[in-house]
């Protein structure tokens, strides 16, 4: 058995002992990692090593911090009540409005899990409010961010451009654009359906005062009903309206970590715990209990099997599976495996990564002039992009790492089979639509 086929099946030997064992599955990556690294691909511990993801560790526990403190001063209380009054008190919204609003960040150029770092804890701080499943508001999160992912001055869409001008392959920006976009809105249509987003249309105004409700609805006073499943409503505290000198300071960081995202280009962690370690400093008394509300477990997680992914770059998986496919006689069917591998390989590694890998090994095979290219590219690279809900992904990790008061095995569980369902489904959906018609 060659020690690439041994690391794929090892990794499936990961995913049935985690999730029929109490056994975190971070940990179990790690010993992975250990094992088939020293004995199957002759690494070190260095080597090892090399492929722990220092970046997103920092970016879990700084963006958790952060916002675990402003949970404590109450911050995230007075934001999820402005929230309301904002979209009119209309619940159903706020699922969609927390998909534009990272929609148009990665649009303009912010990297997909920066967008996502900076709205999956308010998005999930409304859900648990109001009674929104949080898989619900997750996914419409993280397809909100892959939705304006592939514009043309976004980090993804610039990326597959300038890969294909480097090798002189034809495409169409628009049309990779476009193609992420629908795809991305078609599945949050879905979702929201299947999760109960139309019975979020008879849950307006649920907490909030009578008054507030007035305000809120324009003086029509809503539906004046109360939300079923949730606290009764009730007239919001004095106090909890009230912006407190501790809210202020907040919420001044919370604009500074997205103006230091957006348009200085600074590392969403690096950036976040710094400003979590001045609110501590400041007011110590808010902040005591913030660091054991950093999701450690989901830290472990996520660190762990990264860093087994790791493993698998270097000893030549990624790529021995993709000359595999590319070596199949049958165009179209080795098309659809390039966009299996794809997701296959982004549900646990970095989504730019895996395109910026995957394109250049399709290029021989586009270059045979027997498949479209801007159908296949853009089938290619939705493929990798889509899976992102996944919880061992980057964005799938932010938003398990923001849920609050909810079970989070649970949550854990339903994003990884809500992850392995788009995994299954998009590729064959995007092969078809984009790749068939021969686009």
């Amino acid at each position: 058995m060659s020690a690439e086929l041994l690391s794929i099946l090892v990794l499936a030997v990961l995913f049935v002992v985690g999730t029929t064992r109490s056994v975190n599955m971070g940990a179990l990556a790690f010993a992975a990692a250990f094992g088939v690294g020293t004995l199957a691909a002759g690494l070190d511990a260095d080597g090892i090593f090399a492929g722990f993801p220092g970046d997103l560790f920092v970016v879990l526990v700084g963006v958790t911090y952060f916002f675990a403190i402003a949970r404590a001063n109450g911050t995230t209380d007075w934001l999820v009540h402005a929230g309301i009054r904002l979209v009119r008190g209309r619940i159903a919204l706020i699922p969609w409005v927390m998909f534009t609003v990272t929609g148009v960040l990665t649009a303009i150029g912010a990297v997909s899990p920066a967008a996502v770092a900076i709205v999956a804890p308010l998005a999930m701080g409304f859900a648990a409010r109001y009674g929104i499943k949080p898989l619900l508001m997750g996914a419409l999160v993280v397809h909100g961010a892959q939705a304006g992912g592939f514009s043309p001055i976004s980090i993804y869409g610039s990326t597959v451009n300038g890969i294909l001008e480097r090798e002189g392959l034809p495409g169409s920006p628009i049309a990779l654009f476009l193609a992420s976009l629908f795809a991305n809105l078609a599945i949050a249509a879905l979702l929201f359906v299947a999760l109960g987003g139309l019975r979020l249309r008879g849950r307006d105004l649920g907490d909030l005062g009578d008054e507030e409700a007035k305000e809120g609805d324009g003086g029509s006073g809503g539906t004046g009903g109360t939300v079923t499943g949730t606290r009764a409503r009730t007239t919001p505290d004095a106090d909890l309206l009230r912006l407190t000198p501790a809210r202020i300071a907040t919420l001044v960081g919370l604009v500074a970590l997205v103006v230091a995202v957006l348009v200085f280009d600074l590392d969403a962690g690096l950036t976040a715990i710094t400003l979590a370690v001045l609110l501590a400093v400041v007011w110590p008394e808010d902040s005591k209990a913030a660091v054991a509300h950093i999701t450690w477990p989901t830290v472990l997680l996520i660190c762990g099997m990264l860093t087994y992914v790791a493993v698998l770059q270097e000893m030549g998986t990624i790529d021995w599976a993709g000359e595999h496919v590319g070596s199949i006689g049958i165009p179209l069917l080795a098309a659809l495996l390039f966009c299996y591998i794809g997701a296959v390989v982004s549900a646990f590694a970095s989504s730019v990564g895996i395109i910026g890998a995957l394109i250049p090994l399709a290029v021989p095979f586009l270059e045979q002039g027997e498949i479209g290219v801007v159908g296949m590219v853009a089938a290619l690279s939705v493929s990798a992009t889509v899976v992102d809900v996944s919880p061992f992904s980057t964005n799938g990790a932010l938003v398990l790492a923001a849920a609050e008061d909810t079970d989070r095995e649970r949550f854990f569980r339903q994003l990884m089979l809500y992850g392995g369902a788009v995994t299954l489904l998009a590729p064959l959906v995007l092969w078809l639509a984009l790749v068939v018609p021969g686009l």
